[in-house]
């Protein structure tokens, strides 16, 4: 679903909470998107099943089957997963603009939106230090994006 679909239900559930005016207003609804569910189910449709009756068999439980058979497998997509949340909500404006009142709790995404024309040395020194972390995150994790994206079927 778009994010301007459940704008409105999380400022709500927000403000019921009493996180409004503070990080947790920005964090909480990417921890609990549905985006995430969809991708690692895609992921794991291509897991095959013997290997979790072969754990059954040999008295692992649902616990042990989890650690040590299904998340190894699906590290490429939980990768693939952390990056593109990451970048989706690093770039968020609309969400911060609106459950932040205070200018300085905001994050530069809402900043660099605000710069003018006239200010074209001070626009392209903190886009420079805006992308910095993303393209970081993104060569340190890049062979598990890539490995993650052409696993879980999902087209990029």
């Amino acid at each position: 679903m778009p994010f301007q679909v459940t704008l409105v239900p999380n400022y709500i559930m927000a403000d019921k909470i009493g996180i409004l005016n503070s990080a947790n207003a920005v964090i909480l609804p990417g921890i609990f998107a549905a985006f995430g569910v969809f991708m690692l189910r895609q992921f794991m449709l291509d897991i095959p099943y013997t290997y979790i009756e072969a754990a059954k068999i040999d008295g692992a439980g649902h616990v042990r089957i989890f650690l040590k058979i299904i998340l190894p497998m699906i590290k490429p997509g939980l990768a693939a997963l952390i990056i593109l949340l990451f970048v989706d909500y690093w770039n968020m404006v609309e969400q911060p603009l609106i459950f932040l009142d205070d200018p300085f709790k905001q994050p530069l995404s809402v900043y660099l939106s605000t710069i003018n024309n006239g200010e074209r040395g001070i626009a392209f020194a903190a886009s420079m230090l805006y992308m910095t972390p993303m393209v970081l995150l993104f060569l340190y994790a890049e062979s598990y994006f890539i490995e993650g994206i052409q696993l879980s079927g999902i087209k990029g």
